[in-house]
């Protein structure tokens, strides 16, 4: 009997650790303004933050091989780099071990974090086969503008914080409006975002 309850205490263990990789985040909205080139962050409704961000300089769209940014409703489908010090550069979403400074010349690969997104939509279907990330990029200069190929690039230190608040299943809303149509409090309040930090505990930002 002893035997058998250590047993089914080890299954139990595992299947709540299961339970625990698979939990989906259903307090965090994240909304893009391709208009306005930033990002806001919602917990539960409310304004944690925003951040500045590049979208595609291409096109708005989610056609196969048009570099486009996806409109509509999609989802943090997976989170890759958890843990990579700020700069680490991301090759077919793994880390190659070079670590570049932000605007590094002649450099533009994806660094330090990737949040993978999975479209709702008919009109987002093609987004997690087409690799539309949210990301961090080396091309720091470039942010505040579309840049990108498609994905929704930020600096290095914003994407950790994001990444660090939203959980897999998290919702993301990409819109070509004005971010404070979707976020009425921006006009009221500039937001902050509390944060870990190995060395400091909690800051705000």
């Amino acid at each position: 009997m002893k035997a058998q309850s250590i047993r089914f205490a080890a299954l139990a263990g595992v299947l709540l650790g299961l339970a625990a990789c698979t939990t989906v985040d259903t307090q965090h909205h994240v909304i893009v303004s391709v208009r306005d080139q930033r990002l806001a962050v919602l917990d539960k409704g409310n304004l944690l933050a925003t951040y500045p961000v590049s979208t595609s300089k291409f096109a708005i769209g989610d056609a196969p091989g048009s570099r486009g940014t996806p409109l509509g409703e999609l989802e943090v489908a997976q989170k890759i780099g958890a843990g990579l010090p700020l700069g680490t550069v991301l090759k077919d979403r793994r880390p190659t071990g070079e670590i570049l400074t932000p605007d590094a010349p002649g450099r533009d690969p994806i660094v330090t974090r990737i949040l993978w997104l999975r479209g709702r939509e008919p009109q987002n279907a093609n987004a997690y086969s087409r690799y539309i990330y949210i990301h961090g990029t080396a091309e720091e200069r470039n942010i505040g503008r579309p840049a990108s190929y498609g994905c929704i690039r930020m600096r290095s230190r914003d994407v950790v914080q994001l990444f660090d608040v939203v959980g897999r299943g998290a919702e993301v809303t990409i819109v070509d409006a004005p971010l404070e149509a979707y976020v009425p409090s921006l006009a009221a309040e500039e937001p902050k975002i509390a944060t870990k930090t190995p060395h400091a505990g909690m800051i705000i930002r």
